[in-house]
This record gives C-alpha cells, sequence and structure tokens, in this order.
C-alpha cells in the first residue's frame, strides 16, 4: 500500500497547480483597470503605481499617488463528456458515469488591487503594491463525470511589492522590485474503488505557504515616443498543509491517510515589451508583447509519508500581443480600447478537466473621468472569447500495484467570460 499512498498524494498535489490554469496559464493578468481598459496593451510603458504589476520603472515620474481597484470576472463553461472510460483490474472497461455535462465550474470572483509609490527627492520613487495574480475557486459536482480530475480547486494569493526606481537621465528610468507572495489552496479530488458498485473515495489538499521573487524594468522617453520593458523572475512556490484521504475500501483502505504534505512547483517568469506613440496630443497609440516562460512549470514535486515523486507537466512558453489606444476627448474624459491574444501554455495531448484551458482573444474597452485635479475613477469592460478545447487526460490510480485503475478522459469544453473593472487613483 505504500505506492498507492504516495499515488493518491501525488494527485491531490498537482490539483494545487492546475487549479489556477482556468485564467490563462497561473496568470490573472487583472492587475488595473485601466490597463482592462485597453487590453493590457500599453502598461510597460505606462506611468504610475497602477502599472507597478508590469514596470517598477513606472512611478520614476509619478508625483504621489495611490491606487486601488476590483475586477468582478464572470466565467461561462460547459465541460462535456465525449466518451471517457475507466479500466478496474482485470481489464474490465466501462464509461464513466455521472452527469456528463458541468456547466460553470469556474466559480465568479473578484480580483482586488492596491498601489502607492512617493517621490523620495528630485530623482528617486519608493512604491508598495498589493496583487491577486492567482486567485479563483472551481468547482465540479460530487457525480460529474470529470470527478476523477477535480471536485473542487479553491485559491487565494496575495502578492506584495516593494519597489524603487530612478531618474537616471533626462530619457531613462529604471526600477526594481521585491515581491513577497502568499498561497492558500485547499483542492479536492475524487478517487475510484476498486468497484463500479462502491461509491468513490475522496481526497484533500489544505495548504499554504509565503514564496519570493523579484523583478527588474525600464522606460525611455523620446518626446511622443516612450519604450518599456521588464522582466519578473519566476517564483519557487511549496505549498505545506495537509493530504487527506478517505472513503477507499477493501484493499484500497490501507491508504486512506491524514497527514503533512507538500507540494512544489515553479511559477513562470515574464518578459514583457512595449511601446506607446502619442499621434496627436489627443490619441496615443499602445503595443505590448510578453514571453511567458511556462517552461519553468515542466514538473510538480511532492513530498509524502510514503516518499517522492515527481510529476511531469510539460507546459511550453507562449508569446501573447496585445494593440490598443486612448483618447482623450477632452481634460476631463478619456476613453480606450484595445485587444490581445492569449495562447495557452498547457500541452494539446495531455489536456485536463482542471484545466480546461483554450487560445483566446481579450477585447477590453474603457474610460477615464478626472473627477477632481486630484482625483480620477477608471472604469472598464472586458470580454474573453475561448476557443474550443479538447479534454485528453489518461490517470492510473494507484500505480504500480494489483489495485491499478485507468481513467481515460475525453471532453469537449466551451466558454467565454466577462471582466467589469473599477479603480481610483488619488494624487496626495
Amino acid at each position: 500500500m505504500r505506492k498507492i499512498l504516495l499515488t493518491a498524494f501525488a494527485g491531490v498535489a498537482a490539483s494545487a497547480l492546475a487549479s489556477q490554469a482556468q485564467a490563462g496559464g497561473f496568470y490573472l493578468q487583472e492587475q488595473s483597470v485601466r490597463g482592462l481598459g485597453r487590453a493590457y496593451s500599453g502598461e510597460v510603458t505606462d506611468q504610475g503605481p497602477a502599472s507597478l504589476w508590469w514596470n517598477p520603472a513606472a512611478i520614476a515620474r509619478s508625483p504621489r499617488e495611490a491606487y486601488v481597484g476590483a475586477h468582478a470576472i464572470f466565467v461561462e463553461a460547459q465541460v462535456e463528456n465525449t466518451g471517457s472510460t475507466i479500466t478496474y483490474p482485470g481489464g474490465t472497461t466501462l464509461p464513466v458515469t455521472g452527469e456528463p455535462r458541468a456547466f460553470n465550474p469556474i466559480q465568479n470572483g473578484v480580483a482586488p488591487n492596491f498601489a502607492v509609490s512617493t517621490p523620495v527627492g528630485d530623482r528617486f520613487a519608493l512604491g508598495l503594491s498589493v496583487a491577486a495574480p492567482y486567485n479563483f475557486t472551481t468547482k465540479y459536482r460530487r457525480n460529474a463525470w470529470a470527478r476523477y480530475d477535480a471536485l473542487e480547486s479553491r485559491l487565494n494569493t496575495a502578492d506584495i511589492q516593494l519597489t524603487g526606481a530612478m531618474r537616471v537621465t533626462d530619457w531613462l528610468d529604471v526600477g526594481v522590485g521585491v515581491s513577497a507572495q502568499y498561497a492558500d489552496a485547499k483542492l479536492q479530488t475524487a478517487y475510484p474503488n476498486l468497484s463500479p458498485q462502491l461509491p468513490d473515495g475522496v481526497s484533500q489538499l489544505a495548504g499554504d505557504g509565503w514564496d519570493y521573487g523579484w523583478s527588474a524594468g525600464a522606460q525611455a522617453h523620446f518626446g511622443a515616443l516612450t519604450l518599456g520593458a521588464s522582466y519578473r523572475s519566476k517564483m519557487e512556490h511549496d505549498l505545506d498543509g495537509r493530504i487527506f484521504v478517505g472513503g477507499l475500501a477493501g484493499p484500497l483502505a490501507a491508504a486512506n491517510v491524514d497527514a503533512e504534505g507538500s507540494a512544489g512547483f515553479d511559477t513562470p517568469w515574464i518578459a514583457t515589451f512595449g511601446a506607446s506613440y502619442a499621434l496627436t496630443d489627443r490619441l496615443t497609440v499602445h503595443g505590448q508583447v510578453q514571453r511567458i516562460g511556462w517552461g519553468e512549470f515542466d514538473a510538480i514535486r511532492v513530498q509524502a509519508p510514503a516518499g517522492p515523486q515527481t510529476l511531469d507537466q510539460n507546459y511550453k512558453d507562449v508569446t501573447t500581443g496585445g494593440v490598443g489606444l486612448d483618447y482623450a476627448v477632452n481634460d476631463r474624459l478619456t476613453l480606450r480600447a484595445g485587444m490581445q491574444y492569449d495562447p495557452t501554455p498547457t500541452p494539446d495531448d495531455e489536456r485536463t478537466a482542471r484545466v480546461p484551458d483554450g487560445d483566446r482573444w481579450f477585447y477590453g474597452v474603457g474610460a477615464t473621468a478626472q473627477v477632481t485635479p486630484a482625483v480620477a475613477l477608471d472604469l472598464g469592460a472586458g470580454y474573453i472569447d475561448f476557443e474550443k478545447t479538447r479534454i485528453r487526460h489518461d490517470t492510473t490510480f494507484y500505480a504500480g500495484t494489483p489495485a491499478a485503475v485507468t481513467t481515460r478522459l475525453n471532453g469537449e469544453v466551451t466558454g467565454q467570460g466577462f471582466i467589469l473593472s473599477a479603480g481610483v487613483r488619488t494624487r496626495f
């Protein structure tokens, strides 16, 4: 039963990471209301604390300012069974039973942001920002066909970044940031017993932990043209907590456990490049490209009472790109719009029901109203068009033992998303 116990824990640990990928890999872009309005096409070149997530140099020329924003995220999705099977010891293969369609497994949520910056003398600035880059919940019903991949996945994170920036010359700004990120997760997966007549068991991992990273960036200002570049390091995460496996019967009963465990994984690095050009006094166009190093998420490293195990994930690096514009109607109102293409890093031949990710197009519109000389109100709305995605994922439970059970999940995912955002920026 040693291998049974190890495999049970490993499967839940894999869930800890996969649960985040519902929002485009691990990455929730909703870190700025102003940025959402132009589909995140100009953040690496913009100024002020609202752009600190993309470029720590953004506050080098900014006056003392505070920003707070919130993004309401709504996802409509359908995950449908298209011929999934389960094979029991002895070779008996049956269709996976249960509800053949799961509606809206990705739960609606709110992603908050906060940032503040202040000049220090004529050339320096300090900033503090708080973001929620990985923050949502997915749920499947207990009898859903996808239950052997996922039941519930809840992840809440808070990323706290301290930033220092410098105005090096009249045209060059640089900045660096250090981040502490807290993650808290609860994850559940169904485990099959050795007979279809028996109810499923369940495994659950609950854990949390702090991990650390850094970022660096620069902006170059040439009259109407601004160029920007930044790099955010990968982060080596560890979730420490407890593993629970229950409801396994007969020969599997020895795998029921309640013990300490952990899972380690790496988030991707992110390299961002962009340009903004003021065509007129009123109209500015933006372009931004991100290279996201999802190849860092090559494996999940599990530590369980029965010993260590490595689970291959094989994500691929991707390049996203967006274009947008800002148009100043007058001194008190600015309108903006943009579009972005965001490909999925998940491998086509290994996509799971827990990660029903696909290539997507994102469209954003927004506005800023200068309420007073010191207070600005930002509003934004976005639409995400997901391409139809196929699920193909094989899992062998209790591998290497006579009790091995194999599920072969095949499914189809369709969906769309909507985002409504509001924020306030104030100078003081």
